[in-house]
C-alpha cells in the first residue's frame, strides 16, 4: 500500500504482537518483514524466495519502534497466530519517496501469490496505488484490499465507491475489508477491527486445496502476463537491434569512404606532390640525368645503377617523405570518419544509452593510431624489397637487380605505385611523368613487361589492405560501445521462440 496507509500496524495487529515497526516517520518500513508458522522457516531460511536480500533471523525492535539493523535486509519472524502454509510480508511503501523502496516494493509485489493492498478512505482513489492494481489485474494476481482509516459510520458509503472504481478498472470480484478509525485500541493495536482480514487468512491457510489453487492461479498469471507481452517487448528488441545495426553501419560506412579516399589518392598521384616529388628529383638526379635517361635502355642501366647505389641517405629522406604524407592523410580520414560516426550516433534513438559508454575521444581516431600506421608504412616499404625478390626470381634478373641494388629497384617501385598524373599540373606532371618513366623503364628492364602491371598493383594492394586493418581496429572501438551496450542483434525472435514453447506446451502445476 501507499504510504502511511497502516501495513505495519494491521500485519501486528493480525500476528497479535509489534513484529513490524510503524510510526510517523516516512518511510517507516525501509527492510520487509516476514511473518511465518515455525513449521515453515525452511522455506525462507535459504535464498530461492526473495534472492539477494540478507537474512535476518528473530528481528526485535528498539524501545523506540526502530529497527536494530537499518540495512536492506529480509527480516524474519516467526508466530504461531498465523497457519503453517501463510507467510506475510509487510513490504516497503509503493509510492515512497526513497527510489529504493519503490524498487523494493515492486520486488516483493512480484514474488508475492496474494496481495492484500492497504489504503485508506483518504487516499484510495490515488493515481499511483492504482497502477500496481492495474498490474495485479494484468497478471491475474488474488487481490484482497483493505480499507483503512475509515470514519465510524461511512463504511458502507466509501465501500460502495470503492467497489465502483475496481468494478471500472477490471477488478470487480476484489474483496473488501473495512478497518474503521477508533479512538483507543487494545495494546496498540487494532484488535477486533482485523478479525475478518484474519479470518480470511486462517481460512486460506487452512484448505490445502484453496491454496494450492491459489499459487497456480499466481503462476497462470504470471505466464500468462508474460506471454501477453512478449510481442510488444519483442518488438521493441527488434527495434533496438534495428537501430544498434543502422549505428553499425554507420561506422562501417564511413570507413569504408575513408578507405576509398585514400585509394583514391593513391592511384591519381596526389601522394607524390610537394617534399615527396621535391625527394624523388634529388634521389635519381638532376633534369639533364632523366633526358638521358629516356634515350636508351643500355644507358639507362649504367645511368641507374649509380644514381641508385650511391645516394642511400637521399634514399631514406624518400622512404620518409612517402611515410609522412600517408600518415597524415590515413589520420586525418580516420578523425574525419570518427566524427561522423559519432555525430549520426548522437541523433540515434539509442543515443541516451549510449552516452556513457561513448565518450567523447570517440569523435577522434585513437591515441595509438599514428604509432600503428607509422608501424604499417614502414614494414609496406619494407615489403616491396620482398616483392622485387619474389618477381624477379630468376638467376639472370636477380644479378640484374643485385648489381642495382634491391633497397633502390625497391624505391623506384614504391615511386611508381604513386607516380600517376591524375590531379598533377604544370611542373608536377613533368617531374611525375619523368618518375614514371623511370620506374617503368628500370622495372621492364628488370622484370619484363609481363610482371610489371602485376608488380604495381600487388604493391598498392598491400598498401591499402593495411590501410584497411587500421581503419577496421579504429571502427572496432565503436562496434565494442555496441557490445557492452548489449544491444541484441537478433534478440526479438528468440524471444518469440521461447514465448512460443511455453505457449504450445501449456501451464501444469
Amino acid at each position: 500500500g501507499s504510504t502511511g496507509s497502516g501495513k505495519s500496524l494491521i500485519v501486528s495487529s493480525i500476528v497479535g504482537q509489534v513484529v513490524s515497526a510503524s510510526g510517523v516517520i516516512r518511510p517507516t518500513t525501509r527492510s520487509p518483514v516476514l511473518v511465518h508458522h515455525d513449521d515453515d522457516s525452511e522455506w525462507f531460511d535459504e535464498q530461492q524466495i526473495l534472492p539477494g536480500l540478507a537474512r535476518v533471523r528473530d528481528h526485535r525492535l528498539g524501545s523506540d519502534g526502530s529497527a536494530d539493523d537499518p540495512r536492506r535486509e529480509l527480516r524474519l519472524v516467526t508466530s504461531e497466530a498465523l497457519p503453517a502454509g501463510i507467510a506475510l510480508l509487510d513490504a516497503p511503501d509503493i509510492d515512497s519517496i526513497d527510489v529504493v523502496n519503490r524498487e523494493l516494493a515492486a520486488q516483493l509485489l512480484a514474488a508475492a501469490d496474494v496481495w492484500v493492498f492497504v489504503t485508506t478512505a483518504a487516499r484510495y482513489a490515488d493515481a499511483v496505488p492504482w497502477s500496481f492494481l492495474a498490474t495485479a489485474r494484468d497478471r491475474g494476481a488474488p487481490l484482497v484490499l483493505v480499507l483503512n482509516r475509515v470514519p465510524v459510520g461511512a463504511g458502507e458509503e466509501l465501500r460502495a465507491d470503492l467497489a465502483r472504481l475496481l468494478e471500472r478498472n477490471g477488478l470487480a470480484d476484489t474483496p473488501i475489508y473495512v478497518i474503521e478509525e477508533q479512538s483507543s485500541t487494545t495494546g496498540g493495536l487494532l484488535g477486533e477491527l482485523v478479525v475478518p482480514v484474519k479470518t480470511w487468512l486462517r481460512e486460506l491457510g487452512e484448505d490445502h486445496d484453496r491454496r494450492a489453487e491459489t499459487v497456480r492461479r499466481s503462476l497462470r498469471g504470471v505466464f500468462s502476463d508474460v506471454l501477453r507481452r512478449t510481442d510488444t517487448i519483442a518488438s521493441a528488441v527488434d527495434a533496438q537491434s534495428t537501430f544498434g545495426e543502422q549505428l553499425r553501419q554507420h561506422a562501417d560506412n564511413q570507413y569504408a569512404h575513408a578507405l576509398g579516399l585514400i585509394e583514391h589518392e593513391v592511384e591519381d598521384g596526389t601522394i607524390i606532390r610537394g617534399e615527396v616529388l621535391n625527394r624523388w628529383e634529388e634521389f635519381i638526379g638532376t633534369g639533364e640525368l632523366l633526358r638521358q635517361l629516356r634515350t636508351g635502355l643500355g644507358r639507362l642501366r649504367s645511368k641507374v645503377s649509380g644514381v641508385l647505389t650511391g645516394r642511400p641517405v637521399t634514399q631514406q629522406q624518400l622512404n620518409e617523405a612517402v611515410e609522412n604524407v600517408l600518415e597524415r592523410l590515413i589520420i586525418s580520414q580516420a578523425d574525419e570518419a570518427a566524427a561522423k560516426t559519432l555525430d549520426a550516433w548522437k541523433a540515434s534513438p539509442l543515443s541516451s544509452s549510449l552516452r556513457e559508454s561513448a565518450p567523447a575521444a570517440l569523435g577522434r581516431s585513437s591515441s595509438e593510431l599514428p604509432t600503428r600506421t607509422a608501424a604499417e608504412l614502414r614494414s609496406w616499404q619494407g615489403s616491396l624489397i620482398d616483392l622485387v625478390r619474389e618477381k624477379g626470381a630468376s638467376r639472370r634478373t636477380t644479378a640484374r637487380i643485385a648489381s642495382l641494388g634491391v633497397n633502390g629497384v625497391s624505391a623506384v617501385l614504391m615511386m611508381l605505385v604513386f607516380s600517376h598524373t591524375g590531379g598533377l599540373t604544370g611542373g608536377e606532371v613533368a617531374i611525375a611523368g619523368g618518375a614514371s618513366a623511370v620506374g617503368h623503364a628500370l622495372l621492364e628492364a628488370l622484370l619484363g613487361d609481363d610482371n610489371l602491371r602485376r608488380l604495381a598493383v600487388s604493391a598498392r594492394t598491400d598498401l591499402l589492405a593495411r590501410v584497411k586493418d587500421l581503419y577496421d581496429q579504429e571502427e572496432l572501438r565503436f562496434v565494442n560501445v555496441l557490445d557492452e551496450a548489449g544491444i541484441p542483434e537478433h534478440g526479438g525472435d528468440e524471444l518469440r521462440e521461447l514465448a512460443a514453447t511455453i505457449s504450445h506446451g501449456g501451464f501444469h502445476g
